[in-house]
């Protein structure tokens, strides 16, 4: 059976109006949702500015080196989901904590229980947060 090509209509589309909205209803407007604003990097580079030349404050006793004036110093995140932490998510620079390179590898890559990197980092955190309000605060 052949088909007939498609062509002009010939009666045209009827127009009517949208039966489940009022002329009214159709020009109000939701309200615009505000969004929780998210901290830029300015604003956290504070923190990391202050573990930059700092030495190692993890010290794990199987990995740190324990070179002075090591280069590898690096602000290391705590990695709990207490402090932010998730999938794709890096934990807010506020809980930073210097670390040489293996301290930073053993705290994120490591082989420890969770428990045991949460203990370590707690006591460096514990450690540094006194020296670090000091480093802020002569600036």
């Amino acid at each position: 059976m052949k088909r007939s090509s498609f062509g002009p209509r010939k009666t045209p589309l009827k127009r009517s109006a949208w039966p489940l909205a009022t002329a009214k209803q159709q020009l109000k407007r939701s309200e615009m949702k505000r969004r929780v604003k998210k901290p830029t990097v300015a604003e956290g580079s504070k923190y990391l500015e202050a573990c930059r030349g700092a030495d190692c404050y993890l010290r794990v006793a199987s990995e740190c080196w324990r070179v002075p004036a090591d280069e590898t110093v690096v602000p290391c995140h705590d990695n709990s989901l207490a402090s932010g932490k998730g999938m794709g998510i890096k934990s807010s620079h506020e809980k930073t904590v210097p670390g040489c390179f293996w301290c930073h590898r053993w705290l994120d890559q490591g082989s420890a229980t969770r428990a045991e990197k949460r203990l370590v980092f707690d006591l460096a955190y514990a450690e540094w947060e006194p020296v670090r309000t000091r480093k802020l605060a002569s600036t």
